[in-house]
């Protein structure tokens, strides 16, 4: 199954969220953090759940730039500068389905790891 297709892509003018409205009606709002510690790209994701890589210090990330990539994907250029993953758009519309669960996964990963969102030497 094919996800729907984006129409829309909206950087908020602080740069701190992504709104995507797809062809369906829907519209989802990603923050910059998640986007980034949900990165497609291998150095997130790892080659496996076993190399999943937790990123923690990420709040205050921006959006620096939005790429096209073909007819089916985006790049996006972090404040960080983490530019690695392609995001399709069936893996923009998984992250604003699976929101809430992603995010709960990566806070409890955080915790067990003893990272935080903030910048290193702060606790969240």
């Amino acid at each position: 199954m094919t996800a729907p297709w984006p129409r829309e892509l909206k950087v908020s003018p602080a740069r701190d969220v992504l709104t995507i409205g797809f062809d369906t009606g829907e519209t989802v709002r990603l923050s910059a953090e998640y986007l980034r510690v949900e990165s497609p790209s291998a150095e997130v994701q790892g080659h496996g759940p076993s190399q999943r890589k937790t990123i923690g210090g990420k709040r205050a990330v921006r959006i620096e730039n939005l790429e096209p990539v073909g007819n089916y994907a985006v790049r996006i250029v972090f404040s960080d500068g983490h530019d690695s993953g392609l995001y399709s758009w069936d893996w923009l519309y998984h992250l604003g389905q699976e929101q809430e669960r992603l995010w709960s996964a990566y806070l409890a990963a955080l915790a067990q790891k003893g990272l935080n969102r903030d910048e290193a030497g702060e606790r969240s």
